[in-house]
């Protein structure tokens, strides 16, 4: 099902500023806890519950207003939980105790739930099937060009002018982008009964299985990063070169997602994804023994960073494809996937940490991301063919005018590069 918005080009923009707001959201809460925990008088770890609740309340809820988002339109659900973004915004800048913040942060975590997922679901249908990876690609690379841009600049803005007006700027912006995100995706039409009653006919094991592969990349790639800036500590890393090299990482990351939508759009989304599952084993070995030598330590993990990155567009173009009419719920479970894996990392490479140090962590998780690509040939269906070709095809079965207005959406895609 297409879902045709103003323009491509408009559809884009406003889906990447939009996951920028949310991966801000996340990501700034680190640089801010030692402000929240000296303004409420607690322990920084006990202020990070704040995160934790956030984490946890977005994994549990995704799945539900992904499903609801599916019953009821997704654009509607993206609206309101942008709204409902700010208000949780404005309660977390006047929050009067960290219990109150907890709850605040509670609240933010399961608007952010049914922004993502919608997110993603829009842009999926919208997109020319032969470029649906690198449009989501597009979209995630908000994400993560927050996790460099967004948090410092929080960071800047919270050291100035107090920790509070952070997320007063973030309920207004919230507000903004959900007036940017009504004017620029139509309204969709209402579901009859019966594409309704089937599309609650939810394959759910079928999901799950297709799911592996995302728990065991989350796992394997924030099973490092969770402990990348200790890890760099302990081989007598600078807070500076802490610094330099989480950048590094961070632009590989970008460049990762956007090159792995467009190689997945031309070889095919389960080649692409098990071959980012190798690709990260081989990365996370490299970048071992480049701290066992002390050279070329950047470099590797930069390389490691965007070879991870290949996988995320991969997985969600597939999920998107094999669930159309569900996507939303899929991409849901998705995201609940991905976070799952993040608890998982931060509990194995924790471990393995304690254990071996941060080069046991290293190899733990290259072990894992293979598993990964073993769990992805096993569990996710075999095309015969790339979805360009598959579209090709599909195109060829219509009568030259459908055809033809066909390839006019298409078209008015390529107006945008993606």
């Amino acid at each position: 099902m297409y879902i045709t918005p103003t323009t491509p080009a408009a559809a884009l923009v406003a889906s990447w500023l939009t996951m920028f707001l949310v991966g801000t959201e996340l990501f700034v809460l680190s640089p801010l806890l030692p402000m929240l925990a000296a303004d409420y008088g607690v322990s920084p770890s006990l202020a990070g519950w704040c995160v934790t609740a956030f984490s946890l309340t977005y994994m549990a809820t995704a799945p539900l207003l992904g499903y609801l988002a599916d019953q009821v339109g997704r654009r509607r659900v993206l609206i309101c939980s942008l709204l409902v973004f700010g208000a949780a915004n404005l309660l977390t800048a006047t929050a009067p105790n960290l219990l109150w913040l907890i709850g605040a942060r509670t609240f933010a975590g399961a608007a952010a739930a049914g922004i993502s997922p919608s997110v993603y679901a829009l842009v999926a249908a919208a997109a020319p099937p032969d470029r649906r990876a690198a449009w989501l690609a597009f979209s995630v690379s908000g994400l993560l060009v927050s996790l460099a841009i967004g948090g410092a600049v929080g960071a800047e803005v919270g050291a100035a002018l107090g920790w509070a007006w952070v997320f007063v700027a973030l309920a207004v912006v919230s507000l903004i982008f959900a007036q940017l995100n009504r004017r620029i995706w139509p309204s969709e039409p209402r579901r009859s009964n019966s594409l309704t009653a089937s599309s609650n006919l939810l394959p759910r094991v079928v999901l799950l299985r297709r799911l592996m592969p995302t728990v065991m990349w989350s796992t394997s790639l924030y099973g490092v990063y969770t402990y990348l800036g200790a890890g760099l500590t302990s081989f007598t890393f600078s807070p500076g070169q802490v610094a330099r090299a989480i950048l590094c990482y961070g632009c590989g990351a970008i460049i990762g997602a956007l090159i792995g939508g467009r190689l997945a759009d031309r070889v095919g989304t389960k080649f692409m994804a098990g071959a980012s599952c190798v690709a990260l084993c081989g990365g996370l070995l490299l970048l071992r023994f480049a701290l066992s030598c002390g050279a070329f330590i950047e470099l590797a993990l930069g390389l490691s960073s965007a070879l991870a990155q290949l996988f995320f567009p991969a997985q969600q173009a597939g999920l998107a494809r094999d669930f159309s009419e569900r996507s939303g719920t899929a991409l849901a479970w998705n995201n609940s996937a991905l976070f799952l894996g993040i608890a998982l990392g931060s509990l194995i490479g924790g471990k393995a940490a304690a254990i071996g140090g941060f080069e046991a962590t290293l190899a733990i998780s290259a072990v894992i991301a293979l598993a990964g690509c073993i769990i992805n040939g096993i569990v996710v269906p075999v095309a015969s063919e790339p979805e360009l070709q598959q579209r090709n095809v599909s195109l060829s079965s219509h009568s030259p005018s459908a055809r033809r207005s066909l390839e006019g959406r298409s078209d008015d895609a390529s107006l945008t590069g993606f």
